[in-house]
C-alpha cells in the first residue's frame, strides 16, 4: 500500500504579516530569514538598518554584502508591485549609494519585471537589481514556511562571458593568466559537482579569489603560488576592531586546532589594515594539471571546515568582550 501524501497548500501571505510595516519587514530583518533570502540569490546579509531615513522617504531594510561590504537595499511591498515603489527604489539607490536592490513583493506586473531587466542590462557591474515574489506554504495543518521566487536578477553569466571573450579576443590573457582562470573554473565545477556548501565566487584570472564567510570585515581568501609550490586559504580579519576579533578567536585556539585536525597560523600583520589565520599546503604545484583534482579537493574539504569552524564563531563577536593586557585590572 502506497504512503498518503498530502497537497501543498498556499496561504495568503496576509494572515502571516498582517501589516508590512509593523509585520513583515520586522521578520525579514531577522538574521535568520535574511540567511534564507540571501540563500536564494546567493548573497551574504548582513543587517545594518531598517526604516532608513531617505529625504522625505525612509527605506525598509539595509544591508550589507559580507563579501565586498557593499550596501544592499530591500524594498517591500506586499501587494502587486506599483509606480509608486519603483520610484521609491531609484530615489533610495541613488540617495544610499547602493550596489544591490532587491524588490520584494506578492506579485510582479510584467512592466516592473522588464524595468528591472532592463535596469541590469544597462547598468554596470557595480549595481544589481532582483525582483522576488514571496509566497507561504503549508502541508495540512504544518508550520507555514516562506518562500523566495526571483523573477528578475542580473545577467551575469553574459556579462561575465562577454567581458572575458572580449578580453581574450584582444589578447589581454597571458598563458599564466589563462592557466589561473582554468584552475579556478575547474576548482569551481569540482564544488558544484560534489554538492559542497561553499559559496564560490565568479573565476577570475588572479593567483587568489574571495569567499565571503557570512560577516563584513572577515573573508576567506584562496590563492595559488607556483614559484613557491604551494596552495592555502587565509581567513582575514579587517576593520577598526580587527585586533579585538583577532584575540577573541586566539582565545579559542586549542578548540579551534582540535576540530580543525591540524594546527593553524596566526599571524598579526604590524602595520597592516588585517590580520590573518592561514592554512598552507607545500610541495603542490599549481601547474601540474594532472594534480589539480587533488588540490580542488583540498580546497573543498578545507574550506567546508573554515566554514563549520569559523562561521558562526565570527557571527558572535562582540569586540566589546575583549579587554587589552594594559586595560587589564
Amino acid at each position: 500500500m502506497s504512503e498518503e501524501l498530502s497537497r501543498l497548500e498556499a496561504v495568503d501571505i496576509r494572515e502571516v504579516w498582517p501589516d508590512e510595516a509593523q509585520d513583515f519587514t520586522p521578520w525579514l530583518a531577522e538574521e535568520e530569514n535574511l540567511d534564507i533570502l540571501g540563500e536564494t540569490l546567493g548573497i551574504e546579509l548582513e543587517f545594518e538598518a531598517q526604516e532608513k531615513d531617505v529625504g522625505d522617504f525612509r527605506a525598509d531594510i539595509l544591508c550589507r554584502d559580507t563579501l565586498n561590504n557593499s550596501r544592499v537595499l530591500i524594498e517591500n511591498q506586499l501587494e502587486r508591485t506599483d509606480h509608486s515603489h519603483l520610484g521609491q527604489i531609484l530615489t533610495y539607490a541613488a540617495g544610499l549609494e547602493i550596489h544591490t536592490v532587491i524588490w520584494i513583493a506578492k506579485e510582479f506586473r510584467e512592466e516592473h519585471r522588464a524595468a528591472l531587466d532592463r535596469l541590469n542590462e544597462v547598468t554596470t557591474e557595480n549595481f544589481q537589481c532582483f525582483g522576488i515574489e514571496v509566497k507561504v506554504w503549508r502541508i495540512g495543518d504544518s508550520a507555514r514556511a516562506p518562500q523566495f521566487d526571483v523573477v528578475s536578477k542580473p545577467n551575469d553569466w553574459n556579462r561575465t562571458v562577454s567581458r572575458d571573450t572580449e578580453r581574450v579576443m584582444r589578447e589581454d590573457l597571458s598563458e599564466t593568466q589563462q592557466r589561473q582562470m582554468r584552475y579556478w573554473t575547474g576548482l569551481h565545477e569540482y564544488i558544484v559537482e560534489k554538492g559542497s556548501s561553499v559559496s564560490f565566487p565568479s573565476p577570475r584570472p588572479s593567483r587568489y579569489l574571495d569567499l565571503s564567510i557570512g560577516r563584513t570585515s572577515f573573508w576567506l581568501m584562496i590563492w595559488q603560488t607556483p614559484t613557491r609550490s604551494e596552495i592555502g586559504i587565509w581567513l582575514n580579519i579587517g576593520g577598526e576592531n580587527r585586533e579585538a576579533y583577532f584575540r577573541l578567536l586566539e582565545e579559542e585556539q586549542v578548540d579551534i586546532h582540535t576540530e580543525m585536525g591540524e594546527e593553524l597560523q596566526w599571524i598579526e600583520l604590524s602595520g597592516k589594515q588585517r590580520n590573518r589565520i592561514c592554512l598552507h599546503k607545500e610541495d603542490t604545484d599549481p601547474q601540474d594539471e594532472s594534480d589539480w583534482p587533488q588540490q580542488f579537493e583540498w580546497f573543498t574539504t578545507k574550506l567546508e571546515r573554515f566554514n563549520q569552524i569559523f562561521r558562526e564563531r565570527i557571527r558572535a563577536l562582540d569586540a566589546a568582550d575583549w579587554i587589552p593586557e594594559d586595560d587589564a585590572p
